[in-house]
C-alpha cells in the first residue's frame, strides 16, 4: 500500500521531471476512478504541468488553473512510461500522454478498484473533503503528539486514522511503534509525555530512514513494488532489530501487524485473531 514515503519519492521524481511537460491527450480506460465530470478530463489536454505536491498518501498534479488530485488506494501504482500502453491494459486507470509517445499513467492490481482520480479547479483543491479533513503531516516535522491522541483507541489504530495524522498506514505504523517499543493496542489517552515524545521521535525518524533508502534506490519510470526496508511489519518469526526476541504477529482478515513482545507488550504474545474465530 502506498503510505507517505511512496508518496514523497513519487511526488519527488515527478516534480523534477513533470513541469513544462505538455499534456498531449488523456483518457480513463477505468472509468469508475474518475471521480469528477467537471471540469471534464479533456480539459487538461494541451496543459502543461507546473507543480508535482504531496499530502498525505495523495498526489496533486498542477496544470496551472487545473489539478489533478489522485489516490492510489491500496494497489494502485503511478508510473511514467517511455512507451505508452496498450489500451487493452486491464490495470490502466488514467493515462495522460506526453511528447515522444511518453505517458503517466495509474494502474492498479487486484479486483478492488479503489483508486481515484478527480479533476478540479487549483483553488478548489485544498477545500476538497479528500484533503480538507486530513489531520497533520506525519513527516517531516511531525507535531506534539501527547494531545493529538489522546483518544481511548489503540495507538495502532490512532496512528492509521488520517483524520488524525496523516501519512501512515499499516506496514510503518508497525515499524515506528517498535522503534518507540510502544504496544499496539495502548490506548492513545494512556501515553505518558515521555512515551509521547519517544513515538514523535520514532514516527519523524523511521519515515526518514525509509526515504533515505527510496533516495538512493527508487528512480523513474517508478516500480511496481517498491523496495520494503522493514524489520518489523511481516517479519514475524524472525529476531526483533531491537533486542533479538522473535517477533510475532497478530493476523487479520486483510493484513498482519507485528510487534515484539519483550520491547512492546511486556512479554505477553497477544491472540491471535485467526484462531479466536475458529475456536468460537
Amino acid at each position: 500500500m502506498p503510505e507517505l514515503p511512496e508518496m514523497e519519492i513519487v511526488a519527488r521524481r515527478l516534480e523534477a521531471a513533470l513541469p513544462g511537460e505538455v499534456i498531449e491527450s488523456s483518457l480513463a480506460p477505468g472509468i469508475n476512478a474518475l471521480k469528477t465530470f467537471d471540469p471534464p478530463l479533456h480539459a487538461v489536454d494541451g496543459r502543461a504541468f507546473t507543480r508535482v505536491w504531496r499530502r498525505g498518501k495523495l498526489l496533486v498534479l498542477e496544470l496551472g488553473e487545473l489539478s489533478v488530485l489522485l489516490h492510489l488506494m491500496s494497489a494502485g501504482r503511478l508510473q511514467l512510461f517511455a512507451k505508452r500502453a496498450s489500451l487493452r491494459d486491464r490495470t490502466s486507470r488514467l493515462l495522460l500522454r506526453l511528447p515522444g509517445d511518453r505517458e503517466l499513467r495509474v494502474r492498479e492490481f487486484g479486483s478492488k478498484q479503489a483508486a481515484w482520480v478527480k479533476v478540479l479547479p487549483s483553488d478548489a483543491v485544498a477545500a476538497d473533503e479528500a484533503l480538507a479533513g486530513l489531520g497533520p503531516e506525519a513527516w517531516p516535522d511531525p507535531p506534539p503528539l501527547r494531545e493529538l491522541l489522546a483518544a481511548p483507541r489503540p495507538l495502532h489504530t490512532l496512528l492509521r486514522d488520517q483524520t488524525v495524522i496523516t501519512g501512515i498506514g499499516r506496514t510503518w505504523v508497525d515499524e515506528i511503534l517498535n522503534v518507540a517499543r510502544l504496544s499496539p493496542f495502548k490506548r492513545g489517552d494512556d501515553l505518558s509525555d515521555v512515551e509521547a515524545d519517544r513515538l514523535r521521535a520514532a514516527m519523524r525518524d523511521e519515515l526518514g530512514r525509509v526515504l533515505d533508502v527510496y533516495e538512493s534506490e527508487v528512480d523513474l519510470p517508478l516500480p511496481e513494488k517498491f523496495p520494503k526496508p522493514t524489520q518489523v511489519h511481516a517479519h514475524q518469526g524472525e529476531p526483533c532489530p531491537q533486542c533479538g526476541t522473535v517477533l510475532e504477529a497478530v493476523f487479520y482478515e486483510d493484513y498482519v501487524m507485528s510487534y515484539c513482545p519483550h520491547d512492546q507488550t511486556e512479554g505477553r504474545v497477544l491472540k491471535d485473531r485467526r484462531l479466536s474465530r475458529l475456536l468460537k
